[in-house]
């Protein structure tokens, strides 16, 4: 997976221990209401486009810069739809807490593409017939596409099943 000279100078300094990091994800719809999704190179699993965000870049610029450098396709940030963290353990045994905020996007241009290494697919899906997803990534889609829904965060004091435990 491709990492920033930013984060890979941190680990130099930290090895594999933990890092906190914030990043950037998107919900993508197009015109007809598909969702664009990757899959990841590293796990084989179908997910939203997401990744770090770089020092002095804004939150909703890197979602526009992540969704481009991994689909292919350009897009146009409607709303904040949510924050949170989420630990993540890589197999190759780095420790991340990642500060996550999630954006719902449209599609303004571009063709959905592997354009990085990050991913060995892309594609457009419809809510109907979406792949198998981490609970995250579903419970991200189903906030970012309710009109009516507030920005999620987690609750003060309050535990969520579906987020991974604790390393």
């Amino acid at each position: 997976m491709a990492i920033s000279e930013y984060v890979a100078n941190l680990r130099r300094h930290v090895g594999k221990d933990l890092l906190m990091l914030p990043s950037a994800c998107a919900v993508v719809v197009d015109d007809s209401g598909r969702v664009l999704l990757g899959c990841r190179a590293d796990t084989g699993k179908w997910a939203l486009p997401a990744g770090a965000i770089d020092p002095g870049e804004q939150p909703a610029d890197a979602a526009v810069r992540e969704v481009y450098e991994e689909t292919g396709v350009r897009i146009a940030v409607e709303r904040l739809a949510g924050v949170m963290l989420r630990e993540v353990a890589y197999p190759h045994g780095d420790l991340c807490q990642y500060l996550t905020v999630w954006f719902r996007c449209r599609a303004t241009g571009g063709h959905a593409v592997v354009n990085d290494e990050e991913s060995s697919a892309v594609a457009w899906y419809s809510l109907e017939d979406l792949p198998n997803l981490d609970a995250v990534d579903r419970f991200r889609i189903d906030t970012a596409l309710d009109d009516d829904a507030p920005t999620w965060f987690a609750a003060p004091g309050r535990t969520y099943d579906w987020l991974p435990a604790r390393f």
